[in-house]
């Protein structure tokens, strides 16, 4: 482990959760390194290493305040097959982002399957072997944290157990997923907040009853017209609320006024 551990003294319960969510806790980018540290003292306490993705959709991996990755130079990835970051492939076929897509509380992993607190029939058609056989030597479960972020970010969080023969991990993940999940969401979204340079929405784009309206039936591939006639309104009715809901999300476009809409909320999957 680096030289600059900073050490946690008897915060290793969990009981003292909260002292150890102030310890992976994010306030500005001199903050990342300790937090990183802190995070990985705690999972070697409890007999695993740490590897982390804020945003599965983007190939920069995550760093401290001078730039060094924190995979590599604190959580010790650092052998050309374990730096998975640099391969572009990885987000769209690995099965550990994918299964993060499926799925937004804990789980964990071995050869024959993912485990968690409930079943999840969208993990359930992901194959494994692959990749297991290419990880092997290194570790044989791991758990997995999915974090779900504002906009629609995806961040892929796993922690392999060092022990490469512990292969059941269903009495550890019933002691250990919890705390981790915990402190893993801590820290990742407090990084992302440090590290969002420019706001993807504007602050105030609240949207009035008739401009979601408007929005929803757009989504699903109304035209103006068409709409109009659901809403019992002109067309230009239409394009106005479209035009003001546009404005208020910053959006440039009909297409990208909808997926902000969706990012926000407004649409409800549930209802269309």
């Amino acid at each position: 482990m680096p030289s600059e551990m900073v050490m946690i003294d008897d915060l290793c319960s969990e009981t003292d959760l909260p002292a150890l969510l102030e310890k992976v806790s994010i306030a500005s980018a001199s903050e990342i390194r300790t937090a990183a540290i802190n995070l990985s003292h705690i999972a070697e306490e409890r007999g695993m290493r740490v590897a982390l993705c804020s945003d599965i959709a983007s190939g920069k991996p995550m760093m401290d305040a001078e730039g060094n990755s924190l995979n590599a130079d604190i959580f010790g990835w650092v052998k050309d097959r374990e730096r998975w970051w640099e391969d572009a492939r990885y987000a769209l076929h690995s099965p550990i982002p994918r299964a993060c897509r499926y799925e937004s509380e804990p789980f964990w992993c071995d050869k024959d399957g993912f485990h968690g607190f409930s079943s999840n029939m969208f993990l359930e058609d992901i194959d494994l072997t692959a990749y297991f056989a290419r990880v092997a030597k290194s570790y044989r479960a791991l758990l997995i944290v999915p974090v779900h972020l504002p906009f629609g970010q995806i961040s892929a969080n796993s922690f392999p157990v060092i022990d490469p023969d512990q292969t059941d991990l269903s009495a550890y993940f019933a002691t250990h997923a919890s705390v981790i999940s915990a402190l893993t969401r801590r820290l990742i979204s407090s990084y992302v907040s440090v590290m969002t340079r420019s706001k993807i929405i504007p602050i105030d784009c609240g949207l009035s009853k008739r401009e979601v309206e408007c929005i929803r039936w757009a989504s699903i591939g109304k035209t103006d017209q068409e709409i109009g006639a659901i809403m019992s309104v002109c067309r230009s009715t239409v394009r106005y609320h479209v035009s003001r809901a546009s404005e208020k999300l910053g959006a440039v476009n009909r297409t990208q006024t909808v997926f902000k809409a969706a990012q926000l909320g407004y649409l409800g999957a549930s209802r269309w």
